[in-house]
């Protein structure tokens, strides 16, 4: 049975980048000439969310100052990043007003990064009973994945979304357990974090160093078992590949509180919103939005029709209705004459018996909608 204490802290940076990039090669470009690419990328990720997994619980991480405890260890610590871009700095305040519209509570703490901070709420949240999705694209986090604790990585360009427990980290990273995924990063190192890692190491090798070893710390103490080149280089660099390990480490005792009042997911100042959806030019997405936040499913039609309770489980039946769409209308415009219901599927029975009443039309129609 499904846990209903579900908590969903979104990894802010790593989706705004995301966003951006994302639409680096067709930027989104409104009529005053505003870059909105990393607004839409994120918000886009952040209504994903909300349409499909409905959460009781939310809140999103920003970092801020960069990681104090990491730069004291290693000076270079990201120093190879470049700037960001100015359309990400324009993007940010407007992304934080609209999370202050929608009444989404925003974690920030100075001199740590988004990582620690969704590192330490989700190990308190789990301790109170919590399923806690850390909703990001980056592979680091799944050192904190547990029975309680998973990634959740949006969907983008055609893929779906992933979500990785226990299972998936251990298939992806060819472990025994998630925080073994510390000494695979730590092996490895990060180009993008400028983890100098241990030289001569990539995938496949940290891979089959933890296979033998287990951990960074085995593999250092047991040099004697390798050979050649390799063994040089390991040998010369343990302080390097212990230091790089620790870079890779995300705390976990940052200094926040998990509040589940704090973070219960409340209606949105739909009217706030508006006025900042109108200033970038989202009118689809001023759409989606309407829509997922609606108490009522807006109507198709102009015409009246008569109203009829839909329940949303037990036995009822998809497709077995009046009116249900079996009919065959020549004219489209015929539709107002066609007594009909709207029905929103979300939960695994529903779509099961959904695909297995479409399965036995002899023809079914699909609007698709993009944003």
């Amino acid at each position: 049975m499904a846990n209903p204490k579900r908590l969903f802290l979104l990894d802010a940076y790593a989706l705004i980048f995301r966003g951006y990039y994302a639409f680096i090669k067709n930027p989104r470009i409104n009529s005053k000439g505003m870059d909105t690419s990393a607004i839409m990328g994120f918000m886009n990720s952040l209504l994903d969310v909300i349409k499909r997994e409905r959460p009781d619980y939310l809140a999103v991480c920003f970092d801020k100052g960069g990681s104090q405890t990491r730069t004291e260890l290693f000076t270079d610590y990201k120093a190879n990043r470049d700037e960001t871009p100015e359309a990400i700095q324009i993007s940010v305040p407007y992304i934080q007003q609209l999370l202050e519209a929608m009444h989404i509570p925003v974690v920030v703490k100075e001199g740590y990064e988004a990582d620690d901070i969704i590192g330490t709420l989700a190990k308190q949240a789990e301790k109170e009973g919590f399923d806690t999705y850390m909703v990001t694209p980056d592979k680091d986090f799944a050192q904190l994945v547990s029975e309680h604790i998973f990634m959740y990585r949006p969907a983008r360009m055609g893929n779906g979304i992933e979500i990785w427990g226990i299972p998936e980290v251990q298939e992806k990273f060819e472990v025994e357990r998630p925080e073994q995924v510390i000494d695979y990063l730590g092996m490895m190192g990060d180009a993008v974090d400028n983890i100098p890692g241990l030289p001569g190491v990539g995938d496949k090798t940290a891979k089959k160093f933890l296979k033998e070893f287990g951990s960074m710390e085995a593999l250092l103490d047991n040099t004697d078992q390798l050979k050649g080149k390799i063994k040089e280089k390991i040998e010369a660099n343990k302080e390097l590949g212990l230091l790089s390990k620790e870079l890779a480490t995300i705390l976990l005792d940052v200094p926040v509180t998990f509040d589940a009042k704090a973070y219960t997911l409340s209606k949105p100042d739909t009217e706030a919103v508006s006025k900042l959806f109108e200033e970038l030019e989202f009118r689809r997405m001023q759409d989606n939005f309407n829509k997922i936040f609606s108490d009522e499913p807006t109507p198709k039609t102009t015409a009246p029709s008569p109203k009829k309770e839909i329940p949303t489980s037990g036995g009822f039946d998809l497709f077995n209705q009046p009116g249900s769409g079996t009919e065959f209308i020549e004219n489209k415009n015929a539709l107002d004459a066609v007594e009909h219901w709207y029905q929103t599927i979300d939960s695994p029975a529903g779509q099961r018996l959904l695909l297995q009443k479409l399965l036995e039309q002899k023809s079914v129609c699909f609007d698709t909608e993009t944003t």
